[in-house]
Protein backbone atom coordinates (compact mmCIF):
# COMPACT_ATOMS: atom_id res chain seq x y z
CA UNK A 1 0.00 0.00 0.00
CA UNK A 2 2.97 2.23 1.22
CA UNK A 3 4.26 1.40 -2.32
CA UNK A 4 0.89 2.07 -4.09
CA UNK A 5 0.61 5.79 -2.49
CA UNK A 6 4.26 6.61 -3.35
CA UNK A 7 4.13 5.44 -7.41
CA UNK A 8 0.64 7.05 -7.85
CA UNK A 9 1.09 10.26 -6.09
CA UNK A 10 4.75 11.02 -7.24
CA UNK A 11 4.39 9.63 -10.73
CA UNK A 12 0.82 10.89 -11.89
CA UNK A 13 0.15 13.40 -9.16
CA UNK A 14 1.31 16.71 -11.43
CA UNK A 15 -1.08 15.25 -14.17
CA UNK A 16 -4.37 15.13 -12.07
CA UNK A 17 -6.82 18.30 -11.18
CA UNK A 18 -7.30 18.75 -7.43
CA UNK A 19 -10.43 20.30 -6.70
CA UNK A 20 -9.42 23.86 -4.65
CA UNK A 21 -6.09 23.42 -6.66
CA UNK A 22 -4.55 21.82 -3.48
CA UNK A 23 -1.66 19.05 -3.50
CA UNK A 24 -2.49 15.76 -4.92
CA UNK A 25 -0.62 14.13 -2.43
CA UNK A 26 -2.75 15.31 0.25
CA UNK A 27 -5.48 15.05 -1.45
CA UNK A 28 -4.52 11.09 -2.15
CA UNK A 29 -3.55 9.94 1.11
CA UNK A 30 -6.72 10.32 3.71
CA UNK A 31 -8.37 8.06 0.49
CA UNK A 32 -5.17 5.95 1.25
CA UNK A 33 -5.75 5.98 5.12
CA UNK A 34 -9.81 4.52 4.17
CA UNK A 35 -8.31 2.00 1.60
CA UNK A 36 -6.19 0.41 4.35
CA UNK A 37 -8.97 -0.02 6.32
CA UNK A 38 -11.22 -1.30 4.11
CA UNK A 39 -8.66 -3.63 2.61
CA UNK A 40 -8.71 -5.60 6.17
CA UNK A 41 -11.57 -7.35 5.15
CA UNK A 42 -9.44 -9.60 2.98
CA UNK A 43 -7.15 -10.17 6.00
CA UNK A 44 -9.98 -10.69 8.41
CA UNK A 45 -11.46 -13.37 6.02
CA UNK A 46 -8.27 -15.50 5.47
CA UNK A 47 -8.10 -15.55 9.28
CA UNK A 48 -11.07 -16.70 10.07
CA UNK A 49 -11.21 -19.42 7.14
CA UNK A 50 -7.27 -20.68 8.51
CA UNK A 51 -8.60 -20.81 11.81
CA UNK A 52 -11.75 -23.08 11.01
CA UNK A 53 -9.83 -25.25 8.53
CA UNK A 54 -7.02 -25.57 11.43
CA UNK A 55 -9.15 -27.05 13.60
CA UNK A 56 -8.83 -23.36 15.88
CA UNK A 57 -12.66 -22.81 15.28
CA UNK A 58 -13.39 -26.36 16.91
CA UNK A 59 -11.12 -25.67 19.98
CA UNK A 60 -12.96 -22.47 20.94
CA UNK A 61 -16.56 -23.75 20.24
CA UNK A 62 -15.62 -26.90 22.86
CA UNK A 63 -14.78 -23.98 25.41
CA UNK A 64 -16.93 -22.77 27.76
CA UNK A 65 -17.53 -19.55 26.58
CA UNK A 66 -20.25 -17.30 24.84
CA UNK A 67 -20.54 -17.21 21.45
CA UNK A 68 -20.30 -13.54 20.57
CA UNK A 69 -16.51 -13.82 23.27
CA UNK A 70 -14.74 -15.40 20.24
CA UNK A 71 -15.55 -13.14 17.33
CA UNK A 72 -15.24 -10.44 19.36
CA UNK A 73 -11.94 -11.62 20.48
CA UNK A 74 -11.58 -11.89 16.93
CA UNK A 75 -12.64 -7.88 15.90
CA UNK A 76 -10.30 -6.85 18.78
CA UNK A 77 -7.45 -8.29 17.86
CA UNK A 78 -8.20 -7.25 14.19
CA UNK A 79 -8.27 -3.45 15.46
CA UNK A 80 -4.80 -3.80 17.25
CA UNK A 81 -3.35 -5.07 14.33
CA UNK A 82 -5.44 -2.06 11.96
CA UNK A 83 -4.25 0.34 14.28
CA UNK A 84 -0.83 -0.58 13.98
CA UNK A 85 -1.01 -0.70 10.05
CA UNK A 86 -2.89 2.82 10.33
CA UNK A 87 0.24 4.69 12.49
CA UNK A 88 2.58 3.10 10.01
CA UNK A 89 0.48 4.36 7.14
CA UNK A 90 0.54 7.80 8.58
CA UNK A 91 4.38 7.93 8.69
CA UNK A 92 4.64 6.94 5.52
CA UNK A 93 2.11 9.69 4.20
CA UNK A 94 4.03 12.38 6.43
CA UNK A 95 7.67 11.28 4.92
CA UNK A 96 6.07 11.44 1.29
CA UNK A 97 4.78 14.91 2.27
CA UNK A 98 0.97 14.96 3.03
CA UNK A 99 0.16 17.34 6.09
CA UNK A 100 -2.73 17.43 8.17
CA UNK A 101 -3.83 21.42 8.90
CA UNK A 102 -6.94 20.99 11.55
CA UNK A 103 -7.12 21.15 15.02
CA UNK A 104 -5.98 18.20 17.52
CA UNK A 105 -9.98 17.69 18.23
CA UNK A 106 -10.82 17.62 14.21
CA UNK A 107 -7.27 15.48 13.97
CA UNK A 108 -8.32 13.08 16.28
CA UNK A 109 -12.13 12.95 15.21
CA UNK A 110 -11.00 11.90 11.65
CA UNK A 111 -8.56 9.25 13.09
CA UNK A 112 -11.86 8.02 15.34
CA UNK A 113 -13.27 7.95 11.92
CA UNK A 114 -10.90 5.63 10.06
CA UNK A 115 -10.89 3.23 12.81
CA UNK A 116 -14.64 2.77 13.20
CA UNK A 117 -15.01 2.37 9.59
CA UNK A 118 -12.14 -0.93 10.04
CA UNK A 119 -14.58 -2.00 12.88
CA UNK A 120 -17.33 -1.87 10.53
CA UNK A 121 -15.24 -3.51 7.25
CA UNK A 122 -13.88 -6.38 10.09
CA UNK A 123 -17.53 -7.45 10.74
CA UNK A 124 -18.27 -8.17 7.03
CA UNK A 125 -15.05 -10.02 6.95
CA UNK A 126 -15.58 -12.04 9.98
CA UNK A 127 -18.99 -12.92 8.38
CA UNK A 128 -17.71 -14.27 4.97
CA UNK A 129 -15.28 -15.52 6.64
CA UNK A 130 -17.56 -17.84 8.88
CA UNK A 131 -19.44 -18.60 5.64
CA UNK A 132 -16.67 -18.87 2.88
CA UNK A 133 -16.09 -23.24 2.61
CA UNK A 134 -12.15 -22.96 3.25
CA UNK A 135 -9.09 -20.55 2.44
CA UNK A 136 -8.95 -21.19 -1.13
CA UNK A 137 -12.23 -19.88 -1.63
CA UNK A 138 -11.13 -16.35 0.10
CA UNK A 139 -9.76 -15.41 -2.84
CA UNK A 140 -12.72 -15.42 -5.51
CA UNK A 141 -14.82 -13.59 -2.95
CA UNK A 142 -12.09 -10.74 -2.51
CA UNK A 143 -12.31 -10.80 -6.31
CA UNK A 144 -15.47 -10.02 -6.08
CA UNK A 145 -15.06 -7.19 -3.68
CA UNK A 146 -11.91 -5.48 -4.87
CA UNK A 147 -13.52 -3.06 -7.64
CA UNK A 148 -16.28 -1.97 -4.55
CA UNK A 149 -13.55 -1.32 -2.71
CA UNK A 150 -11.68 1.28 -5.58
CA UNK A 151 -14.73 2.94 -6.84
CA UNK A 152 -14.48 5.93 -4.44
CA UNK A 153 -13.47 9.50 -4.35
CA UNK A 154 -10.23 7.89 -3.19
CA UNK A 155 -8.14 8.92 -6.27
CA UNK A 156 -10.22 11.07 -8.31
CA UNK A 157 -13.39 13.50 -7.75
CA UNK A 158 -16.21 11.78 -9.02
CA UNK A 159 -17.56 14.50 -10.70
CA UNK A 160 -14.82 13.72 -12.85
CA UNK A 161 -16.02 10.44 -13.68
CA UNK A 162 -18.94 9.14 -16.08
CA UNK A 163 -22.13 10.03 -14.26
CA UNK A 164 -22.99 6.53 -13.44
CA UNK A 165 -19.81 5.66 -12.00
CA UNK A 166 -19.64 8.93 -9.79
CA UNK A 167 -22.92 8.28 -8.62
CA UNK A 168 -21.58 4.94 -7.33
CA UNK A 169 -18.63 6.50 -6.28
CA UNK A 170 -20.08 9.18 -4.47
CA UNK A 171 -22.62 6.52 -2.96
CA UNK A 172 -19.96 4.22 -1.42
CA UNK A 173 -19.52 4.01 2.33
CA UNK A 174 -16.06 4.41 1.70
CA UNK A 175 -16.24 7.61 0.03
CA UNK A 176 -18.03 9.74 2.97
CA UNK A 177 -14.98 8.79 5.33
CA UNK A 178 -12.73 9.54 2.57
CA UNK A 179 -14.77 13.05 2.56
CA UNK A 180 -14.76 13.53 6.09
CA UNK A 181 -11.35 12.95 7.17
CA UNK A 182 -9.98 15.35 4.39
CA UNK A 183 -12.64 18.14 5.61
CA UNK A 184 -11.50 17.33 9.40
CA UNK A 185 -7.50 16.83 8.27
CA UNK A 186 -8.17 19.92 5.95
CA UNK A 187 -7.26 18.43 2.91
CA UNK A 188 -8.30 19.46 -0.61
CA UNK A 189 -11.35 17.68 -2.13
CA UNK A 190 -13.87 17.16 0.47
CA UNK A 191 -16.71 16.98 -1.10
CA UNK A 192 -18.89 17.33 -4.68
CA UNK A 193 -22.40 18.35 -5.02
CA UNK A 194 -24.67 15.38 -3.82
CA UNK A 195 -26.50 15.19 -0.79
CA UNK A 196 -23.88 12.65 0.10
CA UNK A 197 -21.02 14.49 -0.42
CA UNK A 198 -22.16 17.46 1.35
CA UNK A 199 -23.45 15.42 4.60
CA UNK A 200 -20.53 13.26 4.47
CA UNK A 201 -18.99 13.44 8.21
CA UNK A 202 -22.67 12.52 9.25
CA UNK A 203 -22.84 9.87 6.87
CA UNK A 204 -18.81 8.63 7.56
CA UNK A 205 -20.55 7.36 11.29
CA UNK A 206 -24.23 6.71 9.88
CA UNK A 207 -22.23 3.76 7.21
CA UNK A 208 -20.55 2.31 9.61
CA UNK A 209 -23.24 2.21 12.35
CA UNK A 210 -25.41 0.22 9.83
CA UNK A 211 -22.74 -1.94 8.65
CA UNK A 212 -22.01 -2.93 12.43
CA UNK A 213 -26.13 -3.63 13.30
CA UNK A 214 -26.18 -5.59 10.87
CA UNK A 215 -23.23 -8.33 10.54
CA UNK A 216 -22.23 -8.12 14.00
CA UNK A 217 -25.53 -9.85 15.11
CA UNK A 218 -25.08 -12.20 11.64
CA UNK A 219 -21.00 -12.92 12.63
CA UNK A 220 -23.08 -14.36 16.45
CA UNK A 221 -26.02 -16.46 15.19
CA UNK A 222 -23.32 -17.88 12.21
CA UNK A 223 -20.68 -18.71 14.91
CA UNK A 224 -23.57 -20.46 17.20
CA UNK A 225 -24.52 -22.28 13.82
CA UNK A 226 -21.68 -23.42 13.81
CA UNK A 227 -21.85 -24.87 17.10
CA UNK A 228 -24.86 -27.32 16.12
Amino acid sequence: MIMLVALYGLLFGGAMQVPDGGSYMEFLLPGMFVMTMAFGIGETMSSISVDAERGVTDRFRSMPMASSAVVLGRSFTDMLYSTVGLVVMIAAGLVLGWRWHGGIGETAAAFGLLLLLRFAMLWIGIFLGLIIPGPSAVNAVWTVLFPLTMVTAAFAPPETMPAWLGFIAEWNPLSATIYATRDLFGNPGVGGGSWVAQNATLMAFVWPVLIIALFLPLSVRRYRRLSR
